[in-house]
């Protein structure tokens, strides 16, 4: 395989790994009856989440421009895929609410949430690309490392 497909790879790769990282650490960060982070908590969390990826990788202070960048662009993405609701799984919940459940519902939450990925996947793509491709191969290899799931940055016991 090409070396640039590798890497366009591993850089997809690399942003759906952050995604997660994203997406769990904010989850965990729900709070009781469902209450969802703040703004100013959400920026904590994002901060700390930078620090501890730059931190493990070593990054200069470009490379942590780079990946702030992809943050937001997954953020943006998170936050288009959420859309206006405040509670997406109401939204879920209302399509088996009464007797039969609502296919045209569905197909509406479908084909917004397919929208959003559209429109904004491009964007963190390249955003991904970006931080990936700038890496030197030593943080290349830690990013490889770490997504061939031998327990990476959290050592547990």
């Amino acid at each position: 395989m090409k070396t640039w497909i590798k890497r366009t790879l591993y850089g997809v790769f690399g942003a759906t790994l952050v995604a997660g990282g994203l997406s769990a650490c904010g989850y965990r960060m729900d709070g009781p009856h469902g209450m969802r982070m703040d703004a100013q908590q959400s920026a904590e969390w994002r901060g700390k989440a930078i620090d501890r990826v730059s931190s493990k990788l070593e990054l200069n202070a470009e490379q942590k421009k780079r990946l702030a960048t992809l943050a937001d662009k997954l953020q943006e993405q998170r936050q288009a895929l959420v859309g206006k609701t405040t509670d997406p799984r109401a939204e879920f919940q209302a399509l088996v609410a009464g007797e039969k459940f609502d296919k045209s519902r569905a197909q509406a939450l479908i084909a917004e949430k397919t929208a959003a990925l559209n429109g904004k996947s491009p964007e963190v793509l390249t955003a991904a690309a970006d931080f990936y491709d700038n890496l030197t191969p030593i943080q290349q290899e830690k990013v490889r490392e770490f997504m061939k799931g031998r327990r990476g940055w959290r050592q547990h016991g």
